[in-house]
């Protein structure tokens, strides 16, 4: 898929949810679009304020919240790092392994949830994510040089 069809996408996950399409926000597709890795509320706000300079950070923040559950984006919380986004994989459900050293994601396709699960209170599951977090293995040879040097 290419950038603008990205973009796209994201602009019309806002529309179906009655967001009206600003330069901001297209701006803020833009940004996600351009970035393959996560991005804090500060990274984005650093990168919005050089063409906005009267946007704040409340606004962001609130911002990529709301398209993280309209599923525009996805969020995931680094022990280090704190609360990051990136642009959801919205072609077909899968999980993700995430390195807790570089942040580089790898997809699974695995679901745990497909197992049947007894449930207490006849509780009804409507959405799920599942991260599994470790250390890559270029991070973890990396960790082997150093520790052999």
């Amino acid at each position: 898929m290419t950038e603008p069809d990205k973009v796209k996408q994201i602009i019309d996950i806002m529309s179906k949810n009655g967001w009206r399409i600003t330069e901001q926000r297209r701006t803020l597709a833009e940004i996600f679009v351009k970035n393959d890795g996560y991005l804090s509320p500060k990274d984005v706000y650093d990168q919005m304020s050089v063409d906005y300079p009267s946007v704040s950070f409340d606004t962001v923040y609130r911002n990529l919240r709301l398209l993280s559950e309209m599923g525009a984006l996805e969020q995931f919380y680094f022990m280090d790092g704190g609360l990051k986004f990136r642009g959801s994989c919205t072609n077909h459900h899968h999980h993700h392994l995430i390195c807790i050293n570089c942040e580089k994601t790898l997809s699974f396709e695995y679901c745990p949830m497909e197992q049947t699960l007894n449930l207490p209170g006849k509780f009804k599951i409507v959405n799920h994510r599942f991260e599994v977090y470790g250390i890559c293995e270029e991070c973890q040879s990396e960790q082997a040089l150093q520790t052999t040097v």
